[in-house]
Protein backbone atom coordinates (compact mmCIF):
# COMPACT_ATOMS: atom_id res chain seq x y z
CA UNK A 1 0.00 0.00 0.00
CA UNK A 2 1.42 3.11 -1.15
CA UNK A 3 1.64 6.11 1.42
CA UNK A 4 0.96 9.40 0.14
CA UNK A 5 0.07 11.82 3.38
CA UNK A 6 1.84 12.69 6.31
CA UNK A 7 3.48 10.69 8.55
CA UNK A 8 2.37 10.52 12.30
CA UNK A 9 4.36 8.71 15.01
CA UNK A 10 2.53 7.58 18.36
CA UNK A 11 4.45 5.85 21.35
CA UNK A 12 2.25 3.70 24.12
CA UNK A 13 2.88 1.27 26.11
CA UNK A 14 3.29 -2.53 24.77
CA UNK A 15 0.82 -4.88 26.33
CA UNK A 16 0.70 -7.77 24.54
CA UNK A 17 3.71 -8.26 21.98
CA UNK A 18 3.28 -8.22 18.21
CA UNK A 19 3.60 -6.91 14.86
CA UNK A 20 1.25 -6.20 12.33
CA UNK A 21 0.77 -3.68 9.37
CA UNK A 22 -2.87 -2.73 7.81
CA UNK A 23 -5.54 -0.49 7.31
CA UNK A 24 -7.32 1.36 9.97
CA UNK A 25 -10.95 0.81 11.32
CA UNK A 26 -11.35 4.16 13.97
CA UNK A 27 -14.19 3.80 16.68
CA UNK A 28 -13.89 7.20 18.31
CA UNK A 29 -15.58 6.20 22.19
CA UNK A 30 -15.90 3.56 24.10
CA UNK A 31 -16.34 -0.41 22.39
CA UNK A 32 -17.87 -2.97 24.22
CA UNK A 33 -16.62 -6.23 22.46
CA UNK A 34 -19.71 -8.02 23.94
CA UNK A 35 -22.69 -5.84 22.30
CA UNK A 36 -21.00 -4.09 19.64
CA UNK A 37 -18.98 -6.39 17.83
CA UNK A 38 -20.45 -9.54 16.08
CA UNK A 39 -17.80 -12.56 16.88
CA UNK A 40 -19.50 -14.65 14.04
CA UNK A 41 -18.41 -11.97 11.61
CA UNK A 42 -16.51 -9.59 12.88
CA UNK A 43 -18.69 -6.64 11.78
CA UNK A 44 -19.70 -3.91 14.08
CA UNK A 45 -23.12 -3.62 15.23
CA UNK A 46 -23.62 0.11 14.71
CA UNK A 47 -25.09 -0.43 11.23
CA UNK A 48 -21.71 0.82 9.66
CA UNK A 49 -21.23 -2.56 8.03
CA UNK A 50 -17.94 -2.19 8.88
CA UNK A 51 -15.47 -4.66 10.20
CA UNK A 52 -12.73 -5.17 12.57
CA UNK A 53 -11.50 -8.48 10.38
CA UNK A 54 -8.29 -7.92 8.79
CA UNK A 55 -7.55 -4.34 10.24
CA UNK A 56 -5.73 -2.40 12.49
CA UNK A 57 -8.32 -1.11 15.55
CA UNK A 58 -7.64 2.07 16.98
CA UNK A 59 -10.16 2.86 20.01
CA UNK A 60 -10.75 4.96 23.25
CA UNK A 61 -11.64 2.18 25.48
CA UNK A 62 -13.61 -0.93 26.45
CA UNK A 63 -16.94 -0.66 27.82
CA UNK A 64 -18.58 -3.46 29.75
CA UNK A 65 -18.97 -6.63 30.32
CA UNK A 66 -16.06 -9.07 31.15
CA UNK A 67 -17.45 -11.37 28.55
CA UNK A 68 -15.50 -8.92 25.91
CA UNK A 69 -12.47 -11.08 26.49
CA UNK A 70 -14.18 -14.09 25.17
CA UNK A 71 -15.52 -12.42 22.26
CA UNK A 72 -12.32 -10.66 21.45
CA UNK A 73 -11.18 -14.59 21.15
CA UNK A 74 -13.81 -15.84 19.73
CA UNK A 75 -12.62 -12.90 16.98
CA UNK A 76 -9.65 -14.74 16.43
CA UNK A 77 -10.99 -18.57 16.51
CA UNK A 78 -13.33 -17.56 13.76
CA UNK A 79 -10.52 -15.78 11.50
CA UNK A 80 -11.96 -12.24 11.85
CA UNK A 81 -10.40 -10.58 14.53
CA UNK A 82 -8.18 -7.26 14.00
CA UNK A 83 -4.61 -7.60 13.10
CA UNK A 84 -3.34 -5.72 16.10
CA UNK A 85 -5.32 -3.43 18.62
CA UNK A 86 -4.30 0.12 19.78
CA UNK A 87 -6.29 1.89 22.37
CA UNK A 88 -6.09 5.35 24.40
CA UNK A 89 -6.89 3.21 27.65
CA UNK A 90 -7.42 -0.82 27.77
CA UNK A 91 -8.51 -2.00 30.64
CA UNK A 92 -8.33 -5.90 31.59
CA UNK A 93 -11.04 -7.09 29.87
CA UNK A 94 -8.98 -5.87 26.88
CA UNK A 95 -5.86 -7.08 27.93
CA UNK A 96 -6.95 -10.62 28.49
CA UNK A 97 -8.83 -10.66 25.06
CA UNK A 98 -5.86 -10.29 23.11
CA UNK A 99 -3.58 -12.77 24.89
CA UNK A 100 -5.90 -14.86 24.67
CA UNK A 101 -6.56 -14.55 20.62
CA UNK A 102 -2.60 -13.50 20.14
CA UNK A 103 -3.78 -9.96 19.18
CA UNK A 104 -0.87 -7.14 19.12
CA UNK A 105 -1.84 -4.71 21.75
CA UNK A 106 -0.76 -1.18 22.63
CA UNK A 107 -2.12 1.31 25.26
CA UNK A 108 -1.53 4.47 26.15
CA UNK A 109 -1.20 6.58 23.04
CA UNK A 110 -2.56 9.86 23.16
CA UNK A 111 -5.99 10.56 22.16
CA UNK A 112 -5.08 12.50 19.33
CA UNK A 113 -4.59 9.45 17.42
CA UNK A 114 -8.00 9.29 17.13
CA UNK A 115 -8.55 12.57 15.70
CA UNK A 116 -6.06 12.19 12.99
CA UNK A 117 -6.31 8.23 12.07
CA UNK A 118 -9.29 7.93 9.48
CA UNK A 119 -10.70 4.45 8.18
CA UNK A 120 -8.28 3.06 5.87
CA UNK A 121 -5.16 5.02 6.62
CA UNK A 122 -1.78 2.61 6.80
CA UNK A 123 -0.99 1.91 10.00
CA UNK A 124 2.26 0.32 11.77
CA UNK A 125 2.06 -1.33 15.17
CA UNK A 126 5.17 -2.63 17.17
CA UNK A 127 4.08 -3.92 20.24
CA UNK A 128 7.42 -5.21 21.29
CA UNK A 129 8.57 -1.34 21.17
CA UNK A 130 4.93 0.33 22.03
CA UNK A 131 5.51 2.27 18.71
CA UNK A 132 2.70 3.02 16.26
CA UNK A 133 3.05 4.91 12.63
CA UNK A 134 0.29 6.32 11.41
CA UNK A 135 0.37 6.70 7.35
CA UNK A 136 -2.60 9.50 6.87
CA UNK A 137 -3.84 9.40 3.12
Amino acid sequence: MPTVGRVRRFRGRSLVEGRARGEALVVRGPLSFLGDVDPGTGVLRDGSGRSVAGRILVFESGRGSTVGSYVIYALAENGVAPKAMIAVRAEPIIVAGCVLGGIPLVDGVPKEILEITRDGDLVEVDAYRGEVVVHQR
